[in-house]
């Protein structure tokens, strides 16, 4: 039986103590988190909003399999919140979709949730009417006419129920109660509307996809209520990714369980403290980017040269190689080589100790370089 079959189901009851202690620990962190991002300048401010949504976005997608490439998600996002980016690249259609409901979802966080924003997150995550191979309902609750929606996992004529979501002809009066809830409920707090809200939108399941990244995106929005504030610097999508198998225990636990979930809460709010502990990480890298072109601020580069050193500052992904670097900046491997030899010389980077069939090549360790 799932908890949607009970009766007065989204009456929903926790324990009160210990909620309101988790609760209070919790803002506590966010407080904390907001007012060290706070004290930084505005281009830092800026930089570590880039980073969080862009993160925030790709990981999102990546809970349900679908991988985006990072750098038309940074240069899109960057495009529209007005952002200078070396290096910033043309976007797909789809990513720009899936950028402009992120957008709306944080920097229009104060609009009121309606059936036809949901409609409108639903067509921007789907803006030719597929998902993969697949044609589907865009723009309106799912229908239900090859049979129930469920969420399965294994091969086929294998799988497993792992939930199935109450039957479409329900989906209207079921979400016209939770947007009520969401907009016109004063009296929980806005960290715990956001733990409350997910579960509900998840469990009803209105779309016939997507409803995972919409779930995150209402989570988002009301976490920004619960800020105040356009800009983001945790991200809980990144989060729930990396205890992605803690999350659909918790969630398939509580949705098949009472309408008492105390577990669920308290699950959720350890995973925001968690999300405010990795913005420390990302912090950490912002400021020493900030260091580095601070001290190479005199330095002589040219265009590929910074957008190369940006890409190994922010996180550079396998090795950096002559190849890599003249397929990245669309040069030849010989034009790579000068750049890279240049900035050896330059003390910016040097060769990997590891060795192997090529060269590899990293940044130098800033008490070794200027």
């Amino acid at each position: 039986m799932y908890i949607h079959e009970n009766d007065h189901w989204t009456e929903f009851v926790w324990d009160e103590k210990k909620v309101s202690q988790k609760l209070a620990e919790t803002r506590n962190l966010q407080g904390r988190l907001l007012g060290k991002m706070g004290s930084l300048g505005f281009d830092l401010q800026d930089e570590a909003v880039l980073n969080t949504l862009t993160t925030e976005i790709v990981k999102s997608s990546e809970i349900e399999g679908e991988i985006l490439d990072l750098e038309q998600v940074r240069s899109s996002i960057a495009r529209r919140l007005g952002i200078e980016l070396a290096g910033a690249i043309e976007s797909e259609r789809y990513i720009d979709g899936i950028v402009e409901m992120m957008l709306d979802v944080t920097q229009r966080y104060q609009l009121p949730l309606t059936k036809e924003r949901l409609f409108g997150w639903h067509s921007s995550l789907f803006p030719t009417g597929w998902s993969n191979m697949a044609k589907i309902t865009v723009g309106q609750w799912r229908k239900d006419t090859t049979g129930p929606m469920q969420v399965v996992s294994g091969p086929m004529e294998k799988e497993k129920v792992h939930y199935q979501a109450p039957d479409s002809d329900r989906i209207e009066g079921e979400m016209g109660k939770f947007i009520d809830w969401v907009e016109n409920e004063r009296g929980v707090d806005p960290v715990l509307k956001a733990a409350i809200a997910h579960l509900w939108f998840v469990t009803i399941h209105p779309f016939e996809d997507g409803n995972g990244r919409i779930t995150r995106a209402i989570t988002e929005m009301l976490l920004a209520r619960s800020d105040k504030s356009v800009k983001r610097f945790y991200s809980m999508s990144s989060q729930i990714k990396l205890e992605r198998k803690q999350y659909y225990e918790n969630l398939e636990r509580t949705q098949k369980g009472s309408s008492n979930i105390t577990g669920w809460v308290l699950w959720f709010l350890e995973c925001l403290d968690n999300a405010f502990d990795s913005t420390s990480e990302i912090l950490s890298k912002i400021l020493q980017k900030a260091d580095f072109w601070k001290n190479h601020s005199k330095t002589l580069l040219n265009e590929r040269q910074q957008k190369m050193l940006n890409r190994l500052l922010d996180g550079f992904t396998g090795k950096l190689t002559t190849s890599k670097w003249g397929k990245i900046c669309n040069c030849s491997q010989d034009t790579a080589l000068r750049d890279i030899q240049d900035l050896v010389e330059k003390d910016i980077l040097q060769k990997e100790a590891s060795g192997g069939r090529s060269t590899n090549y990293e940044l130098r360790s800033p008490n070794r370089g200027n």
